[in-house]
C-alpha cells in the first residue's frame, strides 16, 4: 500500500514532460508559420504597385504595407501567435482542472456533505467532478478517513495531518496549472522589445534616405518609416494580448486556489467539530 502513490506521481510527470515538449516545438513553428504569413500573405505582388513588391504598397493596402516593415514583422507575427496558442492550451487546462460542472456548485456540494457527516458522498462527488481541484479534496478526504481510523492519533495531530495531505495535493496540482505561463508573462515584454527593435531600424532607413545627397529618397523615407510603425503596432499588439491572457489566466488559477482552501478549511473543521 505504502507504493499506491506512484504511479499518480509518474503521470504528473509525463504529462509535464508533454507540456515541455510543447512549449518548445510551439515556439519554433509559430515563428515560422509567421514569416510563412509575412512573405506569401503580406508579400503577395498584388497588394504592390505593378505588382512587384519592391516598389511601394497600393494605396490604403494594409498587407502590403504591414510587409514593409520587414522581417521584424514576421517575427512578432509569429510571437502572436505563439502568444494565442500558449493561451487556448492554458484555457483548455484550466478549464479541465475545474472539472465536468461548475466549480462553485460543486463546492457547495463538498461543503454540505462534509456537514452532514458524509465523507464517502463527498468523495463520490469528487470522482464525479474530476480535475485538479477535485483531486486535491478527494486527497484530503481519504486522510480524513485514514486519521478517523487511527486512533493513536489526536485530534490535533489527525488536523495537522489533514492539511498536510492538502497542501501536499495542491502543491501537486498546481504547478501544472501554472505551466507555460511564464512564458506569456515573457511576450508582454519580448513584444514591446521586438516592436521597439524595428521601430529603431525603420527610423534609420527613414533617416538614410532623407541623407542622401541632393533630393531625399522619398521611397526610402517613406518604407522607413512604415517599418517605423508597422513594428510599433504589432510590438504593442502582441504584448496588449499577452497582458490581458496573462491576467485572465492568473484569475482563473486564483479562483481554482480559493475553491481548494475554502474546500480544505471545510474538511478540516468538520473533523474538528466532530471530534471534539
Amino acid at each position: 500500500m505504502a507504493n499506491a502513490p506512484k504511479p499518480t506521481t509518474v503521470k504528473k510527470e509525463s504529462t509535464a514532460t508533454a507540456s515541455n515538449v510543447f512549449a518548445t516545438l510551439v515556439i519554433p513553428i509559430c515563428i515560422v508559420i509567421g514569416f510563412v504569413i509575412w512573405k506569401f500573405v503580406l508579400g503577395d505582388p498584388s497588394n504592390f504597385i505593378d505588382n512587384n513588391p519592391e516598389n511601394l504598397p497600393l494605396p490604403n493596402n494594409y498587407p502590403g504595407t504591414a510587409y514593409k516593415g520587414g522581417p521584424i514583422v514576421a517575427v512578432l507575427i509569429g510571437l502572436l501567435l505563439t502568444t494565442i496558442v500558449f493561451s487556448i492550451e492554458r484555457l483548455i487546462v484550466i478549464g479541465k482542472a475545474s472539472g465536468k460542472s461548475s466549480l462553485d456548485t460543486f463546492i457547495v456540494k463538498v461543503k454540505g456533505l462534509l456537514n452532514a457527516g458524509n465523507i464517502e458522498a463527498a468523495k463520490a462527488e469528487c470522482d464525479k467532478q474530476q480535475g485538479s481541484v477535485a483531486n486535491v479534496i478527494k486527497s484530503g478526504l481519504k486522510k480524513y478517513s485514514e486519521v478517523e481510523a487511527d486512533t493513536n492519533m489526536d485530534v490535533e495531530q489527525s488536523i495537522v495531518a489533514i492539511q498536510k495531505e492538502v497542501e501536499e495535493a495542491t502543491a501537486l496540482e498546481m504547478p501544472m496549472l501554472e505551466q507555460n505561463l511564464t512564458i506569456i508573462a515573457t511576450l508582454v515584454s519580448i513584444g514591446t522589445l521586438i516592436g521597439l527593435l524595428g521601430t529603431v531600424t525603420g527610423m534609420i532607413r527613414a533617416f538614410a534616405g532623407l541623407a542622401n545627397s541632393g533630393a531625399p529618397d522619398q521611397s526610402a523615407l517613406a518604407v522607413g518609416i512604415s517599418e517605423a510603425l508597422i513594428n510599433t503596432m504589432t510590438g504593442i499588439s502582441v504584448s496588449t494580448l499577452a497582458i490581458i491572457m496573462y491576467n485572465i489566466l492568473t484569475s482563473k488559477i486564483d479562483k481554482l486556489t480559493y475553491a481548494i482552501d475554502e474546500a480544505g478549511f471545510s474538511i478540516v473543521q468538520t473533523y474538528a467539530s466532530s471530534h471534539k
